[in-house]
């Protein structure tokens, strides 16, 4: 378990760029994630091309706080190529038949588990598994970090709220303020640059007709830091004259 994780969701799907299918997967994630107090850092949607999955996992790799979650292309056919990817990139390309997901595949299949069905066993080195509520063939995690599950909602969801809950239940609690000034960003600027660069803040500007509106959003896990920016925020915004609304 990664202790200040960085979560990234990687969906691959050529079928979601040709209109066949509509994602399902971030929002669900998402949700997930928000709800134990965590947050994405980046997401992708690719298709299902081999070298830019390896070009995407690595970049994820690099990030020594990553914790990703990837869906689709763990099946049997010729286009599922996630299985040799995750390999290639997170244990050196090394593969081997988990007796554990072979077990699985067997007892759902029976006699249709060979020739190809079986393959789905086929797993990067000393990977956990994960449980598949609709067909028993299992998604699979690598180090507690890097989670690989089915392009299907049904099954997926499922994997992730079980590779959440026994890895990344919750996250410390987050302080936060937020609150709506009336003006244009450009006036706050120089207020925004007097934050500390390890406070979490964003500025989100809104227009309503003619009038103009910024929605500040300050947050930490230290609380008094917390109060102490968010009131030196105000105070500065106070001296411009300018309004104030709390959410």
């Amino acid at each position: 378990m990664i202790k200040n994780p960085s979560f990234y969701s990687v969906i691959i799907g050529t079928e979601l760029f040709n209109g066949r299918r509509q994602d399902k997967h971030f929002k669900f994630l998402n949700d997930e994630l928000l709800a134990r107090g965590w947050e994405q850092k980046a997401n992708f949607v690719i298709k299902d091309d081999p070298s830019f999955m390896e070009d995407v996992f690595s970049l994820v790799k690099k990030d020594p706080n990553s914790v990703m979650f990837s869906f689709g292309g763990i099946g049997a056919t010729p286009d599922d190529f996630t299985r040799k990817v995750a390999a290639d990139i997170f244990t050196n390309g090394e593969i081997e038949q988990n007796k554990k997901a072979l077990a699985l595949i067997k007892e759902q299949f029976k006699e249709d588990a060979y020739p190809h069905r079986v393959n789905m066993a086929n797993l990067p080195k000393n990977a956990i598994l994960l449980k598949n509520i609709v067909n028993k063939v299992p998604g699979f995690g690598i180090d507690e970090r890097f989670f690989f599950v089915p392009g299907f909602p049904q099954m997926s969801q499922h994997m992730i709220v079980e590779a959440l809950d026994r890895f990344y239940p919750k996250n410390e609690k987050k302080y936060f303020c937020n609150f709506v000034v009336t003006s244009s960003e450009n006036e706050l600027i120089s207020i925004m640059e007097a934050l500390p660069p390890d406070i979490e803040f964003s500025s989100l500007p809104k227009f309503v007709g003619e009038k103009r509106f910024v929605e500040i959003y300050i947050a930490d896990k230290d609380q008094e830091k917390v109060k102490k920016w968010c009131n030196f925020f105000k105070t500065e915004t106070a001296k411009k004259e300018l309004e104030i609304k709390d959410f």
